[in-house]
C-alpha cells in the first residue's frame, strides 16, 4: 500500500533573466513501512523534492497523494496541519532552540499540538533514551556534540508519532564516526517505530541502507 505517490511533479522557477526547471515529470512511488534512499549532486533538486513533498513549497505542475489525498488541494491550514501530524523533519543542521535542554527540544512539537506536558516529558525521555542520551536530556545544545545534537534532532522528527520522515542530508555536518551513528540509529528507529522515510543525501554510502534507492538527475528519479 503507497503512503505516497508523487505524479509527474514539475517544479520551475520564473526569473528575469530564465525559467529554471529543476524538477521534470516526476514520478515516485513510497510504499507504508519502507526507506526511499535519494542520491544526487548538489543543485540536482533533492532539498526541492522534500520542500514539495513536506509542502513547503507547491508545484508548479504534478500532484503528490499522501495516503490517497491530494495535499495541494487544500489551503495553508490544511498543509500546516498535514506537515504537523503526519510529517517529521530532519536537516542538515539540527536547528535546536539554544535556550532549551534536550528534553525540551524533543518535547516542543508535542507541546505545540497541546499534549499534556507530563505525556509529553514520557515520550520524550524514552526517545532519547533510544537514541543513548537521557545522561544528557537536561543539557542545552551548546553542552552537546554535533552527533548529540543531531541525534536530539532525529529524536524531536518522532516526537509527535508522524507517519513519514524526510530527512535532508541529516550527516552531512558530522564527521565520519557520528554519521555512522547517526545513520544506525535513524533507519534503525525509523523500522523499530513502522515509520515511512524519503532520505536525500549526496552520498552514495547511504543508498545501501534504504528499501528503496533512487538517483535525481536532470530533473528525474532513475532507480
Amino acid at each position: 500500500m503507497a503512503i505516497l505517490e508523487v505524479i509527474c511533479l514539475q517544479k520551475t522557477y520564473h526569473t528575469e533573466a530564465e525559467d529554471l526547471t529543476v524538477l521534470r515529470e516526476l514520478n515516485l512511488n513510497l510504499e507504508q513501512g519502507t526507506a526511499a534512499v535519494i542520491c544526487g549532486e548538489s543543485g540536482s533538486g533533492k532539498s526541492t523534492l522534500l520542500n514539495l513533498v513536506g509542502g513547503l513549497d507547491r508545484p508548479t505542475s504534478g500532484r503528490i497523494l499522501f495516503q490517497g489525498q491530494d495535499i495541494g488541494a487544500g489551503g495553508e491550514e490544511e498543509l500546516a496541519r498535514y506537515r504537523s501530524r503526519c510529517l517529521g523533519f530532519i536537516f542538515q543542521f539540527h536547528y535546536l532552540l539554544k535556550d532549551f535542554t534536550a528534553l525540551e527540544n524533543v518535547m516542543m512539537p508535542a507541546l505545540i499540538a497541546d499534549l499534556p506536558r507530563q505525556k509529553a516529558r514520557v515520550r520524550a525521555e524514552e526517545l532519547l533514551e533510544r537514541v543513548g542520551l537521557s545522561s544528557r536530556r537536561n543539557h542545552y545544545p551548546v553542552e552537546l556534540s554535533g552527533g548529540e545534537r543531531q541525534r536530539v534532532a532525529v529524536s524531536r522528527a518522532l516526537m509527535n508519532d508522524p507517519l513519514l520522515i524526510l530527512a535532508d542530508e541529516p550527516t552531512g555536518n558530522l564527521d565520519e564516526a557520528n554519521a555512522r551513528q547517526v545513520k544506525e540509529i535513524l533507519f534503525r528507529l525509523v523500522s523499530d517505530y513502522g515509520k515511512s522515510m524519503i532520505l536525500v543525501s549526496h552520498d552514495l554510502e547511504l543508498a545501501s541502507c534504504g528499501d528503496r534507492h533512487y538517483v535525481l538527475e536532470h530533473g528525474r528519479l532513475a532507480p
